[in-house]
């Protein structure tokens, strides 16, 4: 359950004010059409985060534990510090429209997932956890409990959230779970 929390709630406050939550807010201006943009994110998101899940997972059978250890507090630091800076949005993830709004949702989440902040975090949290499932789980849950309110909301909440605060905070996070690696918090999962 442990990695299922942790997951979630690190994803969805990195998520907010992540490019592919501005996709999700250029996405839903565009089509007006909140279910298959919201079905597109998850399936998307699900087959993004499910690889990234087996990647960290095999990654694990690969490393030794200490070495393990030491990669994955580097990474959640090297997060920490990522999730301070500033995504800039390419206006082609969002020029998809004509397969349709499911397909074209699903295309452009899929695509701008690929190497983002939550995938990387998928793979140290899946590599750190052992528990691929409950790790995709909830770092799937995160995606939505950020992207979902972005797409029925959209222009009305934009303004309102302080991203800097949001980015801290799951910084903050990273940090401390990187800390935590490096001090052995890790041994009851083998590292």
């Amino acid at each position: 359950m442990e990695a299922f929390l942790i997951s979630t709630g690190v994803v969805a406050l990195a998520e907010i004010g992540d490019k592919t939550q501005l996709l999700a807010f250029i996405l839903a201006a565009k089509f007006r059409r909140p279910l298959p943009i919201v079905l597109g994110i998850l399936v998307a998101t699900l087959a993004n985060h499910a690889g990234a899940g087996a990647l960290g997972a095999w990654i694990t059978s690969l490393i030794s534990p200490g070495t393990m250890r030491w990669a994955l507090g580097i990474s959640f630091i090297a997060m920490a510090a990522w999730i301070l800076v500033p995504d800039e949005f390419d206006e082609d993830d969002a020029k998809l429209a004509r397969y349709g709004v499911f397909t074209s949702t699903l295309i452009a989440f899929f695509l701008a997932e690929m190497g983002d902040k939550t995938q990387i975090a998928t793979v140290a949290l899946a590599a750190q956890y052992k528990s691929v499932v409950m790790v995709v789980a909830g770092t799937t849950l995160g995606m939505m409990l950020a992207n979902v309110p972005a797409v029925i909301l959209g222009d009305r909440i934009a303004n309102r959230i302080p991203v800097r605060v949001v980015h801290g905070v799951a910084a903050a996070i990273f940090a401390a779970l990187g800390i935590a690696t490096l001090l052995g918090a890790g041994e009851r999962f083998g590292f």
